[in-house]
């Protein structure tokens, strides 16, 4: 159901994950939402947010491990790829979905919301700052980087072309390569 609920934000925004969509989607019986998701929509909703965020948290963290940061933005922006055209551009990042939409019918959301990029940003800042960026830099990278792949998601979508997620990578490369 979370999985389910994850793709209609994405795909729908806030507004379009209902109970009534999410079983449609998934096939669950409508019982199960209750049983696992007793405070209703709301707590679902919240759920495939922190699912989504969790996601790209993992794969920021395990690339900062690897300690090539060009590498994560690499992943990161192919997962986009992936994502997009496996939905045929209806499908964008669920925690932005949130963040533009209806954030504030869903409590909690907004603090959620900001968690989770705050989570993005911080992980992104420490891998640049263990590749050797001082850390008022890597703070401003690690904000440039989440903005433009987010940004990138939007247009590509707009456009239905992956073009601006490979201008991104291309950009942000020479500004990621290690300081001498």
């Amino acid at each position: 159901m979370l999985d389910s609920a994850v793709l209609l934000l994405r795909e729908r925004g806030a507004a379009g994950v209902t109970v009534d969509a999410v079983l449609a989607h998934s096939g669950a019986p409508r019982g199960s939402v209750y049983h696992h998701f007793p405070g209703g929509r709301n707590e679902m909703v919240l759920g495939a947010v922190r699912q989504a965020g969790d996601y790209i948290a993992t794969v920021v963290s395990e690339s900062a491990a690897e300690g090539d940061v060009q590498q994560m933005v690499h992943r990161l922006v192919a997962f986009w790829k992936r994502a997009l055209t496996k939905t045929d551009y209806a499908a964008g990042c669920p925690v932005a979905a949130m963040a533009m939409d209806s954030r504030h019918l869903v409590p909690g959301a907004g603090d959620m919301v900001r968690e989770i990029f705050a989570q993005w940003h911080a992980g992104l800042a420490e891998a640049l700052s263990g590749s050797g960026f001082e850390p008022p830099r890597a703070q401003r990278l690690a904000t440039l980087v989440v903005s433009a792949i987010e940004g990138a998601i939007i247009l590509c979508r707009a456009h239905r072309d992956l073009g601006p997620l490979d201008d991104v990578l291309v950009e942000l490369a020479p500004l990621l390569e290690r300081p001498d």
